[in-house]
């Protein structure tokens, strides 16, 4: 299976607002820890996140590819954190909340019987 293309500078300007992000993190954290981390640390965990990011990518498209879809839904993201039990549960309950707000909003339509003018 052939890997997407990207745009070489997309993906530098992905890679550096996401090391600007963790760069923020991780200063909050040194504050209240009170210790220090060089920006080796920094650029390392950046490394990190984003290989793990890429990784999470693959595994989403291949389980919306396996169930003949073309968009990543949230039960893609469910199968994704299943080994996780704790990230799971949390991510489950967050969906669940989300889908009884929306249930809640659609009764609460523009209201049955009403003309529109």
């Amino acid at each position: 299976m052939a890997e997407p293309v990207i745009d070489e500078a997309l993906r530098e300007r992905l890679k550096s607002a996401l090391w600007f992000s963790i760069g923020k993190i991780v200063d909050e954290e040194i504050l209240q820890l009170n210790v220090n981390a060089t920006p080796q640390f920094i650029g390392a965990l950046t490394e990190m996140v984003w290989a793990q990011l890429e990784n999470i990518s693959r595994d989403l498209e291949s389980f919306a590819r396996h169930a003949g879809r073309s968009t990543v839904n949230t039960d893609d993201v469910l199968l994704l954190a299943r080994r996780n039990e704790g990230l799971g549960e949390l991510l489950k309950a967050f969906v669940d909340e989300e889908n009884a707000g929306k249930l809640a909003d659609k009764g609460k339509g523009k209201g049955k019987g009403v003309a529109k003018k």
